[in-house]
């Protein structure tokens, strides 16, 4: 099965969107489990994203390989 090639626009795109979420927590509610359950994304899932924008900023959230 090929896997789908990703653009570098929707790259971007997808980064801003996990951005906005991480904001959202932050600013708007402050409650990470109703944002999550809002945006139907586990809390681990909004956490890694969390870790990996603290140690490397907006490139921490591009998609990554999950290959070892």
């Amino acid at each position: 099965m090929a896997e789908r090639v990703w653009s570098e626009k929707d790259l971007v795109r997808r980064s801003n969107r996990r951005l906005a979420v991480l904001r959202q927590a932050e600013e708007a509610s402050g409650n990470v489990a109703a944002t999550c359950r809002y945006y139907g994304i586990s809390r681990t899932v909004f956490y890694r994203w969390r870790h990996r924008y603290e140690d490397e900023g907006i490139d921490g959230l591009k998609d990554r390989s999950s290959a070892p």
